[in-house]
């Protein structure tokens, strides 16, 4: 007894021990590859002082140097006393002089480049092109359109990041997107809650003023105490098109009442401070094109929405006082694809709109933004001129407002959006401009080079090479500024600077290198961890070679009667007797579908994630595989059911079954994890998902059920069956008020009902002391275990949407197939282990795609969030999203397991170790797929991070 106990314990050990690994080496992998980045706490300052000690340790200016920049007031880093009354004067900027008194940033989220110059007409259009809208161009402010690139990942939460620390976001940064995790690193929105006033006020305002949000909640998460006047609202829920806008909409009018310059009485003893800074976010356009793609009349009627806010919001800053300075940045966080989607690298996902727009007081003209472009140094500097980054803006914001840079800030300054001050005549005054603005970008160098350098200090993920070439080609700016200051010193002649080249050469050197350091952080932001990846996959493949069933004895055996086969064929050919013949043709097709399993799972698990397209084609190869190998079995079973009727002819045609299926899918059934009130999908129509429903509950009896007697456990399904079909028609109808969540709160209850009662029975059977046969009691567990992989699957059906209820008929349907084709035993009609197993593989993974998901974070169905609720619920929404994308691989999985194992106990014994090792092959083919993607993305992580593909792998990996 002790020996049986021993060999047990010892065999469950074994059986452990693959899977043990394979979790071990994934986590491993992946803990070394997925990117971040080493985050500091480190503060930009605005002490007395602090902007010319950077520049002293940065660029090797000297004393004299820096006094001259702050005396014609292109440093403005210090604190003058007034003799009269004992008090500090206003010193207009914590580096560099401020040059607007208020801001106003509106952030219509994915705003793509193309709505903001076709689809706004009133307010963009009008002010670009004012002759053809009939405005006078000497009445209104300044404004000019941008191409706004965005770094992926595409999403929300990390584009608020990169635009407020002007730092790049990771891989691992995008779980943050679905939770809150405030900033922890510099940012000007903290910059601005926390600098001293007194070194930034303008016009002898001494009451400190606030700053006001309004909008995506997302930025409350973010900064959750800086904002004094806050309005957020929930922003998760893509089917509501308008309660955040509705909200911005009703709060923008008294914020802009309050924005400081934007009042003609600007009362500095006025007891309500104002507001510097107020952020609108709106997400109408965001969500209608999740719901609906960018090309619905939803969208249109959003953009007219969006339109004649922007209009009525730039009117007001239009008619503030001349002697005030407001500027409005209307942008996009980013852009959308044709299906209404975002998260990845594509043109349509990073290119958003950035439309910059100055009130009349600011004095910007028309061509003001061609007086610097890096033309003095040649086209390299311009092309760093002419592209605009999100990043880029963090330290343009910073600057405009009088902030310090945030510290770990890698964007380079736009010089484009500085207001140039303008003489008496109404001409530009380069002659002090140019010299601001190289100050300027000296500043932002400055700031970079300290960060990187304090960065190398502690991580050696900057190679030094890179970093030798940034500080050399940072000291050659540095030479020219100095040498255009001491020309500046030389040349004083009545308090006029001269525009000389050697600034003007300094910018363009200066742009080059924040260019260049931007460039060296997308590429080695950080350094993967290559030991890390190497211990990972050296774990993984111990586990693959631990998995792989050929250190079975029988598994040996049975390939090796089967490649035996191969030699004989022709000798038995020679022989004549027709049923030595016959046998012979039999088992040449089995070493057929046997080798075609294995050449279709090498290149499926292999070769093919070798290749970026695949991740595109994956869904056709998958179907192409399994179609093959289908045809393969049926031709063997027809042509053995037509010579000896050993298979029926009903079972002959099981793999047709399978691939027609598959087929009609896809053709058929769309609109998976869309808005069931969007009528572009057959599948959303009642007159299909009703019908739908009651053949799966029709199949449900039918297949799942031990009596036919009406029982407890038949009446919850159909309870959960009826709620879900009243859910969808309400969602379904044009009432935004019935909503059809109370159905889905049931249905979702009776379906947790349903699986506890089924995990009760399961337990109760295995725990069941009655006298049955041991093939009677595994029928009943088999059954038992059925229902409750069915109620899991109607969660499935619930969280994915109206189409689902189509895909889980045909999907119960190509599984019984399989189940079938797994129980013929008889003669030569059996299917080598192998070969079930690789079309097991290859359904479960067409599932995937059949159900409207991909290899991509655009394709992430978030409305399964919002299936049964209108607010988002962290854990809850979580568990709906996870279930919605790799449910249905969890679920065939374990009904593969369920299949192999318990039908050993009802077949004949040749089919025991047949049915066992389909389970055996399963698993050596998902650790192949595992080991080799890893491989791969090892061989191609440095290619595929800069193409930005943003594909969250394999979902079965």
């Amino acid at each position: 007894m002790s020996s049986n106990s021993s060999s047990r314990c010892i065999a469950l050990l074994w059986l452990l021990l693959p899977p043990t690994l394979i979790a071990l080496g994934l986590t491993i992998f992946t803990q070394s590859f997925f990117l971040s980045r080493t985050s500091f706490d480190h503060r930009s300052s605005c002490a007395p002082g602090a902007a010319g000690n950077l520049l002293k340790a940065a660029l090797d200016l000297n004393d004299d140097e820096i006094r001259f920049l702050r005396k014609n007031r292109w440093l403005s880093d210090y604190l003058r006393h007034s003799d009269h009354h004992n008090v500090t004067e206003r010193n207009d900027g914590c580096w560099a002089p401020r040059k607007v008194d208020s801001m106003a940033i509106i952030v219509v989220d994915a705003l793509r480049f193309d709505f903001a110059r076709d689809h706004l007409p009133l307010s963009v259009g009008s002010r670009l092109f004012p002759d053809n809208n009939g405005q006078n161009k000497t009445s209104r402010g300044f404004s000019k359109l941008y191409q706004f690139v965005a770094d992926p990942p595409t999403v929300t939460m990390q584009r608020l990041k990169g635009l407020t620390t002007g730092g790049l976001p990771t891989f691992a940064d995008i779980t943050g997107s679905f939770g809150g995790a405030s900033i922890e690193e510099d940012s000007w929105v903290e910059q601005l809650k926390n600098s001293p006033w007194e070194q930034r006020m303008m016009h002898n305002n001494y009451h400190k003023p606030q700053i006001a949000f309004v909008g995506d909640d997302t930025w409350i998460d973010l900064f959750p105490t800086q904002f004094d006047d806050a309005h957020p609202y929930p922003s998760f829920n893509t089917r509501d098109l308008d309660t955040v806008d509705n909200g911005c909409l009703l709060h923008l009018p008294r914020l802009l009442d309050r924005l400081a310059g934007l009042k003609t009485n600007n009362d500095p003893t006025t007891k309500v401070p104002p507001f510097e800074l107020m952020v609108s976010h709106f997400l109408g356009v965001d969500h209608v094109g999740h719901t609906y793609g960018p090309n619905n009349p939803h969208m249109e009627k959003k953009l007219h929405q969006m339109d004649n806010m922007l209009s009525n919001t730039l009117d007001r800053i239009d008619n503030a006082p001349d002697k005030s300075c407001i500027v409005a940045f209307v942008l996009g966080d980013h852009g959308m694809t044709e299906d209404g989607n975002h998260g990845g690298g594509t043109s349509e996902e990073v290119n958003a709109g950035l439309f910059v727009h100055f009130s009349p007081g600011c004095n910007a003209r028309e061509g003001y933004d061609q007086r610097i472009d890096g033309r003095e140094i040649g086209s390299e500097s311009t092309q760093a001129f002419d592209s605009i980054h999100q990043i880029d803006l963090v330290p343009t914001i910073s600057l405009l407002l009088g902030l310090p840079i945030p510290y770990a800030n890698i964007g380079g300054l736009v010089t484009a959006i500085l207001p140039t001050p303008y003489g008496e005549n109404e001409e530009m005054d380069t002659s002090s401009s140019t010299p601001y603005i190289a100050t300027a970008l000296a500043l932002n160098a400055a700031q970079v080079w300290t960060y990187l350098h304090t960065y190398s200090q502690t991580s050696r993920d900057l190679p030094r090479e890179r970093l030798l070439e940034l500080k050399e080609l940072l000291n050659s700016a540095s030479t020219l500024y100095r040498g255009a200051i001491i020309q500046s010193q030389k040349e004083l002649q009545d308090n006029t600077y001269h525009d000389s080249t050697e600034f003007r050469q300094a910018c363009g050197l200066f742009k080059i290198f924040l260019a260049e350091s931007t460039d060296l952080g997308k590429q080695v932001w950080t350094q993967f961890n290559e030991n890390g990846m190497m211990i990972g996959i050296c774990t993984l493949f111990l586990a693959w070679v631990l998995a792989n069933p050929l250190w079975k004895k029988d598994v040996r055996k049975q390939i090796g009667m089967i490649l035996c086969w191969f030699g004989t064929n022709n000798r038995i050919a020679m022989n004549g007797a027709s049923e030595d013949q016959f046998a012979s043709s039999l088992q040449s097709f089995r070493l057929l579908e046997v080798a075609a399993s294995f050449i279709c799972m090498i290149f499926y698990s292999g070769v093919l994630t070798f290749g970026n397209s695949y991740i595109e084609h994956e869904r056709e190869i998958v179907t192409f595989f399994l179609a093959i190998l289908c045809l393969l079995v049926f031709r063997r079973w027809n042509y053995e059911s037509n010579r000896n009727a050993t298979t029926t002819a009903v079972s002959a045609y099981l793999p047709l079954v399978v691939i027609s299926c598959s087929r009609i899918h896809d053709v058929f059934v769309t609109g998976h994890g869309l808005d069931p009130s969007i009528r572009l999908h057959a599948s959303h129509n009642a007159l299909v998902f009703l019908p739908a429903l009651t053949v799966l509950l029709a199949l449900r009896f039918r297949w799942f059920e031990l009596t036919h007697a009406l029982s407890v456990s038949k009446f919850i399904d159909i309870l959960t069956t009826v709620c879900l079909g009243c859910s969808w028609w309400e969602k379904r109808t044009r009432d935004h008020s019935r909503n059809g969540h109370e159905f889905a709160q049931a249905s979702m209850i009776f379906v947790m009902i349903g699986v506890m009662h089924a995990v009760y029975c399961t337990g109760s059977e295995l725990t069941s002391r009655v006298n049955e046969s041991r093939v009677q009691r595994s029928w009943k567990l088999l059954c038992h275990s059925r229902l409750v992989l069915f109620r899991v699957m109607m969660f499935l059906v619930i969280v994915t949407g109206p189409s689902t209820a189509c895909t889980a008929v045909i999907v119960l349907v190509q599984c019984a197939a399989l189940s079938q084709m797994m129980m013929q035993s008889k003669a030569h009609a059996e299917i080598d282990a192998p070969v079930m197993a690789a079309m097991w593989r290859l359904l479960i993974r067409q599932i995937f795609f059949a159900t409207n998901h991909h290899c991509s974070f655009n394709r992430l169905h978030f409305t399964a969030a919002f299936v049964a609720t209108d607010t988002f619920q962290f854990h809850i929404a979580g568990f709906s999203l996870f279930m919605n994308t790799f449910g249905w691989e969890l679920l065939g999985t374990l009904l593969l397991l369920l299949t192999s194992r318990f039908t050993t106990n009802f077949t004949t014994a040749d089919s025991k170790d047949g049915h066992s090792r389909v389970w055996d092959w399963f698993c050596f083919y998902q650790c192949t797929e595992t080991l080799t993607s890893c491989i791969s993305v090892s061989a191609m992580k440095r290619h595929q991070w800069l193409q930005q593909t943003q594909g969250y792998g394999k979902g079965g990996s």
